[in-house]
């Protein structure tokens, strides 16, 4: 049977982790070891718990231990911290999700060689910084047969609460890392490193000598890096000048583009055939 600790008051340092450390304090970069991360929602806490990742502490209504989380509590066998309503309404969405909450521990990110080692089609996304488009871009790569992950320096972290859970947890059933942490690494020599692997470069761009997304030569690749750029601005035109293909897909209505969450799920369909 887990501990359950009843929390009376906002300011327990019990409650630290989910109500006061920011994103980048959970990630902990100087003392990686102690890095965590907050999953929400028991769909995505099992998917978590599935990936091999270590829970550390739950928080959550009374009301939910015995009910919608009685088999993450059972299955994370560590402490639940509990408190009214009222209290956990303070802790930033916690209004909105009505969530079960768990604190688990980050596992060391794998090298890029490592996770392509076996992968036919991959995305590379460049400097996305909304965690809401990471989450789905990551449940769309998983769901239309994306085989990983890669991101740049510059992107939001696929962890952040609100990432894994748009994603559904997701971000815990494909392969992911990161180039680095470096800005200079990309888009040179991260390019260099994806054609060593094997694999052609299909920049997601409106130039005027962009080929369609379901161009032969291009569906017809081996291995092909599909790259995403930030939202607004899309891919630095470094990035799209040294790829192998610029690829547009075709609009109407005068529309010129979509939003890089959507060109993703188009983009995967496409190119994962």
């Amino acid at each position: 049977m887990a501990e359950i600790i009843e929390i009376t008051d906002f300011s327990d340092p019990a409650l630290d982790a989910f109500a006061r450390l920011t994103e980048r304090q959970l990630l902990n970069r100087d003392k990686p070891e102690d890095a965590l991360f907050i999953a929400e929602s028991p769909l995505v806490i099992h998917r978590a718990l599935d990936a091999g990742y270590e829970p550390v502490t739950l928080l959550m209504e009374r009301s939910h231990i015995e009910r919608k989380a009685a088999d993450v509590v059972e299955r994370c066998g560590v402490p639940v911290y509990t408190a009214p309503l009222e209290i956990l309404e303070q802790i930033t969405g916690y209004k909105l999700t009505r969530g079960v909450l768990c604190a688990m521990r980050r596992k060391p990110l794998l090298p890029v060689e490592e996770i392509c080692r076996d992968a036919r089609r991959i995305v590379v996304l460049e400097d996305v910084m909304n965690p809401t488009n990471i989450g789905a871009i990551f449940r769309s790569a998983a769901a239309l047969g994306m085989d990983a992950v890669l991101l740049t320096p510059a992107c939001s972290d696929p962890l952040y609460r609100r990432s894994a859970r748009v994603s559904m947890g997701t971000v815990f059933q494909i392969p992911w890392t990161s180039f680095g942490e470096d800005i200079s690494i990309w888009p040179h020599p991260g390019l260099d490193r994806l054609r060593d692997l094997g694999f052609k470069t299909a920049a997601m761009a409106l130039w005027d000598d962009s080929v369609s997304i379901d161009d032969p030569a291009l569906l017809a690749e081996e291995r092909l890096a599909v790259i995403l750029g930030t939202e607004g601005d899309g891919l630095a035109d470094r990035t799209i000048a040294d790829c192998d293909y610029t690829v547009r897909i075709p609009m109407r209505h005068g529309v010129d583009s979509l939003n890089v969450a959507a060109a993703s799920a188009v983009a995967f369909w496409e190119l994962s055939k």
